[in-house]
């Protein structure tokens, strides 16, 4: 891969497709210099933006507009880069990229110049996936977070923990070499107390990565109930805006919508689904099997009752026809008809029911918060950063590695203990690309969008 990017010279339109002002089309290799020569008929001046005509290798104007150079290593991938800054139109843009892959270059593939960047050494792993989170930032929050894993935030606090564990791994590797000091070395106090502060820095990194991977991946929220309960309302609530069909006709939701909302920062994936009931109808039927699909990969489904309507022992029945492994919270609708006081009750140990008028908005913040709880949610600080699923779960088989390494060395088992502490080193290293495999790269590039 690494050789690919020494030996190659890419091309790709950097800007979204569609018409807008001003469209980019990014080079990046050993050829963008030539490139610049034959399209702009001169090498620009280093990071200075320079009014040129483009034109193609038969000599014919495409587009004017900035181009800019940025020689290696000072550039975003570390290689050779020209930006040409042309005007917004797919076609123009087609044609100036038509022009590059004609002088010698070929089409980037999705995510190959942060991939550059990261084999380059212009970026680590971490700081790469950052680039992609700040792009597809769906909350001001979520953008703040990726910024700071982008400025090495992230990184920093897995490197200082890396480098403690290296330290403790070296003083016992150290200790296996004089076998007549090995046994009082390894039951010093001082040397499990430092492993215990390691294991609680882990921790500490494990909840901030926690939050980060709630700003990057969001919660899923499956509505269920039956046909006119509230369900499409009240994503329309949440959503602030008429997301749904409202109909007093029953079974107006035959498939599953989606919504993607934020709480306080926190990215919400909405589901409204079919009202379950029997049906002989087969659409309709079809829809409430994908609401039961649904309800099996939800972080929380909200099951929402008519307060007025349904009998206890009704709710109980639909309560029994959800999947097992269902988190559900009860959600008693139309209490602006019922005289139900809103708010929250845990009516069993996790079992919450909540009362709620989506007509008037009364309980909607108790539910709103409700749903933060459920997550573990908190506002981002100043230290949030953005993460992904794979860094915690690195995190947490660090975390194993360093406890079971604790327990090797109160039980006298030197190399036993370095080994353990090998392997949590190995998993931190996951997390910044300093030992990886070219399949998780090759996964994680190709979801970058194509100019990135």
């Amino acid at each position: 891969m690494s050789l690919q990017s020494e030996r190659d010279t890419v091309a790709a339109v950097a800007t979204p497709p569609g018409i807008g002002g001003v469209g980019i089309v990014r080079i990046s290799g050993p050829a963008a210099p030539e490139i610049a020569r034959a399209i702009l008929g001169h090498l620009p001046k280093a990071r200075y933006a320079c009014f040129c005509h483009f034109r193609n290798i038969k000599g014919e104007t495409l587009d004017q507009g900035l181009a800019l150079y940025f020689p290696s290593p000072q550039s975003f991938t570390g290689e050779h880069v020209l930006e040409l800054h042309g005007h917004g139109g797919p076609v123009v843009l087609d044609r100036l990229l038509q022009a590059a892959l004609a002088l010698g270059a070929r089409v980037a593939r999705p995510g190959e110049f942060s991939e550059r960047a990261f084999l380059n050494g212009k970026l680590d792993l971490a700081q790469a996936e950052a680039v992609a989170d700040l792009i597809e930032s769906s909350s001001i929050e979520a953008a703040r977070a990726a910024l700071r894993s982008l400025e090495g935030v992230f990184s920093r606090r897995v490197l200082a923990i890396t480098e403690q564990l290296i330290g403790l791994r070296l003083h016992i590797e150290a200790a296996l070499d004089f076998p007549e000091e090995e046994i009082d070395f390894l039951a010093d106090e001082k040397l499990l107390n430092r492993t215990q502060r390691l294991t609680a820095q882990i921790e500490a990194l494990r909840a901030a990565t926690f939050q980060g991977q709630l700003l990057h991946d969001g919660m899923t929220v499956v509505l269920a109930g039956r046909p006119n309960a509230g369900k499409s309302s009240l994503l329309n609530a949440l959503a602030q805006r008429d997301s749904a069909i409202v109909s007093p006709i029953p079974g107006t939701t035959r498939d599953v919508l989606r919504e993607r909302i934020q709480i306080d920062g926190l990215p919400l994936h909405v589901l409204d689904t079919a009202g379950l009931r029997d049906s002989t109808d087969t659409i309709e039927s079809e829809g409430v099997r994908r609401a039961h699909e649904a309800m099996q990969c939800a972080d929380r489904v909200l099951l929402l009752v008519d307060d007025c309507e349904e009998e206890e022992g009704a709710v109980r029945m639909l309560l029994a026809q959800l999947p097992d492994s269902a988190r559900v919270t009860l959600v008693r609708n139309k209490i602006d008809r019922s005289g139900r006081p809103p708010g929250l009750v845990e009516t069993a140990p996790g079992s919450t029911e909540i009362a709620i008028s989506v007509l008037d908005g009364r309980g909607l913040d108790v539910l709103r918060a409700h749903l933060k709880q459920c997550m573990g949610f908190q506002a981002s600080g100043e230290g949030t950063f953005s993460a992904r699923r794979r860094h915690l779960e690195a995190i947490e088989r660090a975390d194993a590695h360093v406890k079971a390494a604790q327990t090797q060395l109160e039980a006298q088992h030197g190399e036993l203990a370095a080994e353990e502490l090998r392997r949590a080193q190995l998993a931190l290293d996951e997390i910044t690309g300093k030992f990886t495999s070219d399949d998780l790269l090759g996964r994680i590039f190709s979801s970058f969008c194509i100019g990135k």
